[in-house]
Parts: structure tokens; sequence; C-alpha cells
């Protein structure tokens, strides 16, 4: 069928609508019943996993290969560690990410007895206190301390407002939707994610299509911690297409336009088959595409794999810049994801011996391993005989 045309109007409301929402990883309740009611109304069956992994069903004309569709819906955030005697708070990260993104953040903490707002800001943080002395102290975790918008001079009325360690903090994404298609704030790695499948699902229902085989569309609760799809996926699962950002930075070849496609992490190479199915598409639609390799980065495909689960994965992303700090992407790579997602889940199965998880040697998978001819002619090519002779 191809791509089918994207409502980026759509898209970016629920991209919008997504960013409000705080879900640091073990704090992501309300975001799956957000999530939930949009697949409900777009007429979509799913199931959940105890903790809230999403695992919604579109029904294909075959049952098996099944392919699966993946992003995640937690964030990175921060937790109290110990309640100072100050009356501040001192953190430790919830994922992967600096404390010099986290110096001036706003933030929400999230205690049995009600939320609480409050700032991260270094140990040293007054100009006129410390002079220089706050450029030259250090930077991470331990240097920097969450002031909180309420009474609290010390431990003890900190534990009178029911503030404990453990408690979960939540940073303020701080979006900004630009005229010039520019989006910028944090978290969107990986509500971009969310809000392009929701974005491709809504574009399939509208279209009234049908895939070939049944295509999962999942949404895990803990990839920041490298849990993510461990525990989602079931045994019909043959491909999974993970959504998630590249890494727009010096030295890597991801573009916030278009689709970056991800062609290994560090947990290794992706499946050589389902990525060179995506690129192929990319190419017969002429959707906009690069490769890249991320050196310090794994996903949902990781944890599938380390989990078990004998599935082919591929990872294709849009590019971020600064990510796990202020991201900055663009609309146009968040609509050629979509575009590509509508492509692939109703495109014709390929490696129709995938339906089975144990099978024999017939219709097995080839890869090419002749040398490639080369037609070597006219300006560029090497010299003929006579003149390399001289």
């Amino acid at each position: 069928m191809g791509r089918l045309p994207i409502d980026t109007h759509y898209l970016a409301s629920q991209l919008e609508g997504l960013l409000e929402i705080a879900s640091p990883t073990g704090y992501t309740d309300v975001i799956v019943r957000a999530v939930s009611t949009e697949l409900r109304r777009l007429g979509l069956d799913f199931e959940m996993t105890r903790r809230g992994a999403i695992r919604a069903t579109m029904p294909g004309r075959n049952h098996q290969p099944a392919r699966a569709i993946i992003s995640h819906l937690d964030t990175l955030g921060a937790q109290i560690k110990y309640l100072k005697d100050n009356g501040r708070l001192e953190l430790v990260p919830i994922g992967t990410w600096s404390a010099r993104f986290a110096e001036g953040a706003r933030c929400t903490i999230f205690s049995e007895k009600g939320a609480y707002r409050g700032t991260i800001l270094p140990l040293k943080s007054s100009g006129h206190t410390y002079a220089e002395e706050i450029d030259t102290q250090p930077t991470g975790w331990p240097h920097v301390e969450l002031r909180v918008d309420a009474f609290a001079r010390n431990a003890d009325e900190l534990e009178r407002l029911g503030i404990e360690v453990g408690d979960i903090v939540s940073i303020d994404p701080q979006p900004e939707f630009l005229d010039n298609g520019f989006i910028v704030s944090r978290h969107l790695d990986n509500k971009g994610g969310v809000a392009v499948m929701l974005a491709a699902l809504e574009a399939m229902t509208r279209a009234g299509t049908q895939p070939p085989v049944d295509t999962y569309w999942l949404f895990t609760i803990a990839e920041e911690v490298g849990v993510g799809a461990s525990a989602v996926l079931t045994p019909h699962v043959a491909s999974m297409v993970t959504i998630d950002n590249g890494t727009s930075a010096p030295g890597q070849n991801s573009s916030e336009f278009g689709v970056t496609v991800a062609m290994a992490d560090q947990a290794g190479p992706f499946d050589w088959h389902l990525t060179k199915k995506l690129v192929d598409l990319c190419r017969d639609e002429d959707i906009r595409f690069q490769k890249d390799i991320f050196r310090h980065y794994r996903s949902d495909s990781a944890s599938a794999i380390e989990a078990g689960h004998d599935v082919r994965t591929a990872l294709i992303t849009f590019g971020v810049d600064s990510s796990h700090g202020y991201e900055r992407i663009h609309m146009h790579a968040l609509r050629s994801l979509a575009e590509l997602i509508t492509a692939y889940t109703t495109s014709p199965v390929d490696i129709t011996r995938d339906a089975d998880e144990i099978g024999p040697l017939n219709g097995f998978t080839t890869q090419p391993m002749e040398e490639a001819e080369q037609e070597l002619s006219g300006e560029g090519g090497l010299p003929d005989e006579e003149e390399s002779a001289g």
C-alpha cells in the first residue's frame, strides 16, 4: 500500500499532551492511562502487564509471523536520596543523565502526602555570596541539591511535610513548539516516539487499512533503566521495530530531518534483514533517511534480546540534538518516521519462515557474499595496462 499521509497537527497535539504528563521511570501510571484512553478512542484493543506496559493489537489478515512497533513512556528523572540538615534534598538520577542539565531545573516532588514544587540548584548558587566560586565548583549529582518551595529549614520540617527518602522527582519539560517546525523540550526521548506511533495508528485507522499480519503496538515503562521490552512481547512476534531518539552530534550521522536508521548500538548490530527492509522502504517511498551507529546507547531492542526473545530487531529514530539534556527535534523527522511505520506495517511479509519459532533450513534467509562487480570507465578510473606499464 505504501506510506500514508500523516496528520501533523494530531502528531503535535499528542506530543504536547504527553509532555504535560510527568512520567519518570517508576511513576508512569498516569501516562499509561492517558495512552490507553487514546488507543481506545482509535479503536484498538489492548492489554497491560502487571506494572503497566501496554500491548495493543491491530489484527492482520494472518496471525503470523506477527510484527511489533515499540516505544517507551518513561523518562529521565530523579529520586530523593537524603534529607539534608539545611532543609534541602540530596538526589540520585533516574536513568543516565548529567547533573549539568539538572542545575536550574524546576521540578515536582511526589510524596505520599501530595506534590511539592522545587528547583535543583548547585550547592553554591548565590552569586552575591560565592562570586567566582560558582563557576569553579564541581559538576555532578553530589554537588546539587533540591530546594523545596515549602516551609522546610531542616530535615525535621521536611519530614513533617511528608517528604521521604525514595520519593520520585519529575523534571519540568519546558516545551516550545516553534513555527518553523523545531520542537525544544526535555523528555522528547521518548515521548516523540510515542507521538509518532499514535500518529501512524491514526493514519491507518483513518484509512481503514488492515496489515498483512497481526501487528502489536507496544509501550514500555522502564526503558530508561534498561528493563524496557523484557516482558511485553509474545512468542508470536517475529520482528520488532523500535522507535526512539537518534543522536545528532559531532561525529554522528543522525539528523533532525528524515529518518535515522540505526545500524548498531552498544548491544551490537541490528537484524540485517529487517534493517534492510526499512531502508528499502525509505528508498521506494521517497522518505529521506540516513544511517548511524550509536556507541553509548541502548533501547527496547536490547532488553528484548537480553530477556531471551528470539526476535528480529531494528531501530529507527528521530535525530535529537543534546540528547538527555535540553533536547531539540524537528517535525520533519517525526512525520517521516510515522510515514515509514505505515509503509512497513502494510508491506508484505518477506520471510514467511519466521512464522515458526523453530523450523527447517528450507526458507532460511541468505545474505550476499559475492564480490561486487566494478565498471571503471572515464575520469576517476584506473589507468589501462599500456599507461600503467609506462
